[in-house]
């Protein structure tokens, strides 16, 4: 079997981060990101939910995915998958798109997966210079490119992305988005959300995609994603975001993000160790 490779770099001109798995056999569960991601498939044969659609991924199909869309994928063939990606959180896309368009707007992906060799073009040459560490502005001038073509060519409004929510349920987001970093009960969410617990359960998956615990525990890798990227060692950001254990945490966010805590923490601790090199 191929050798698995894992890289991640965070690009400080463009404030984007850049994923290039190889020889990756690692399915990932149901969960969702806080970011866009614009992903390209290299090699091997997934099978892709995202929002509750069925897709069979291939070698050069093009991933999309907006802030909070729930997806999950599996290899579906004998090899592995070679993968790239960027991530982009919500504000920079508002300065591209504001920049691209002219409207401080975020825009919203209408498709999950496509096939566009225009796409590509700007896509893995940009990935590329990322991944290299180009200061050059040609890597600007194809992140543009790439943003003002996905929009034009794939974009809508971001809110019509979004399905429509219960009150109830934006209650009980927003009661696990203040508390996610102590113990929270079931009976907690649906006393502050003012519906049963089998209700609940029912609507909120519905709405999201994910149930309720899968919401929470999303929620607390993002949160010590942030964590991480300022230094903070990973026992400490597990405790801080409400995991019971480092165990727990590790097994949790290299589930959802392919990587180790140590090794997220990592890249950015050599990212703020070029830049105080430079400074010096």
């Amino acid at each position: 079997m191929k050798k698995e490779v894992r890289t991640v770099v965070y690009d400080d001109d463009l404030h984007i981060e850049a994923y290039r798995f190889e020889g990756l056999a690692q399915p990932f569960p149901n969960h969702f990101h806080e970011y866009y991601v614009i992903g390209f498939v290299e090699e091997g044969q997934r099978a892709l939910s995202c929002k509750n659609q069925e897709y069979a991924v291939k070698k050069g199909d093009i991933l999309l995915f907006n802030p909070g869309d729930n997806h999950a994928c599996v290899q579906s063939d004998e090899g592995t998958l070679d993968y790239r990606s960027l991530n982009i959180g919500k504000e920079v896309m508002l300065d591209l798109a504001e920049e691209v368009t002219g409207r401080r707007e975020l825009p919203g992906f209408s498709r999950s997966m496509i096939a566009d060799e225009e796409v590509t073009c700007y896509l893995r040459p940009l990935h590329e210079l990322v991944m290299k560490g180009s200061n050059e502005f040609g890597k600007e001038e194809n992140l543009l490119f790439l943003i003002s073509l996905l929009i034009q060519q794939y974009g809508q409004p971001f809110e019509s992305c979004i399905p429509e929510c219960r009150e109830e349920i934006e209650q009980a987001c927003a009661f696990m988005e203040q508390h996610y970093a102590e113990h929270i009960y079931l009976e907690q969410i649906c006393h502050c959300a003012g519906l049963s617990k089998s209700a609940l359960l029912r609507a909120f998956t519905k709405s999201k995609g994910v149930t309720p615990y899968s919401y929470l525990e999303n929620v607390r890798i993002g949160e010590a994603k942030k964590l991480l990227e300022q230094g903070v060692p990973p026992v400490e950001a597990a405790l801080q975001t409400g995991f019971s254990d480092q165990s727990h945490f590790t097994n949790y966010f290299n589930r959802f993000i392919g990587l180790t805590p140590g090794a997220y923490r990592e890249i950015f601790s050599k990212e703020r160790g070029n830049l105080d090199g430079l400074a010096k």
